[in-house]
C-alpha cells in the first residue's frame, strides 16, 4: 500500500524512515498534478457548457441517454478529484492539519480505476466528451495510487487486512497454540 525506505546515509540501526506521501505532497510534482487536475475541470466545464451542449442536442435515443449519463459521471469524478486536490493543497500550504485532512477526505469518494471498455457505446459519444472521459480516468487512476501512498504515516503500523481467511487462520493458530493437557497413564 505505502512506500517507505530506509535512508542509506545512516547506519541500519539508526535509519530514518522517509514517507513517500509526505515527500510527494510537498513537491513540485504535486503542484503539477494540482494544475493538471484544475485545468481538466475547467476544460470539462467549458466543453459541457459550450460545444458539448450543442453536440448533445444532435444525439438521439440511446446515444443521448449515454451522453447524459457519462457527462454526469465525468462531472462527479472531476468534482471528487478536485476536492481531493484542494484538500491536499490546503494541507501543503499549512491551512489545515493532518487530522482535518483525514476528516475531509472521509467525504471524498474516489472511484476505482475505470476503463473506457466498460462504457458500452463509448464510440457513439462525441469526440470531445470521449477525450475528457479518458483524461479523467487517467487522472483518477494516478490520484487513487497517490492517495494510497500518501495515507501511510511514518511510525504507524499499517492496518492488517480484514480477510475472512486471515480470521480463520488466526482462530486455528489460537486453537493449536493452547497448552495441551498431559496425559496420565
Amino acid at each position: 500500500m505505502g512506500i517507505s525506505v530506509k535512508s542509506s546515509e545512516r547506519p541500519a540501526d539508526g535509519g530514518v524512515t522517509i514517507s513517500f506521501g509526505e515527500r510527494f505532497a510537498a513537491s513540485d510534482q504535486f503542484d503539477a498534478i494540482f494544475r493538471e487536475g484544475m485545468a481538466l475541470v475547467e476544460r470539462a466545464a467549458t466543453y459541457l457548457d459550450g460545444a458539448g451542449r450543442k453536440e448533445a442536442r444532435r444525439l438521439r435515443g440511446p446515444a443521448a441517454m449515454l451522453y447524459a449519463t457519462e457527462s454526469m459521471r465525468l462531472t462527479t469524478r472531476l468534482l471528487e478529484l478536485a476536492s481531493w486536490l484542494m484538500i491536499r493543497r490546503a494541507h501543503k500550504e499549512g491551512e489545515i492539519t493532518l487530522a482535518e485532512v483525514r476528516k475531509k477526505l472521509d467525504r471524498v469518494r474516489l472511484t476505482a480505476p475505470g476503463r473506457l471498455s466498460h462504457i458500452k457505446g463509448f464510440d457513439e459519444l462525441p469526440e470531445g466528451l470521449r477525450t475528457l472521459i479518458a483524461a479523467s480516468f487517467a487522472l483518477n487512476d494516478r490520484i487513487v495510487r497517490l492517495d494510497c501512498a500518501m495515507e501511510v504515516v511514518v511510525g504507524e503500523p499499517e492496518a492488517a487486512a480484514a480477510s475472512p481467511v486471515d480470521a480463520q487462520v488466526a482462530r486455528l493458530e489460537q486453537a493449536f497454540a493452547a497448552p495441551r493437557r498431559a496425559s496420565t497413564q
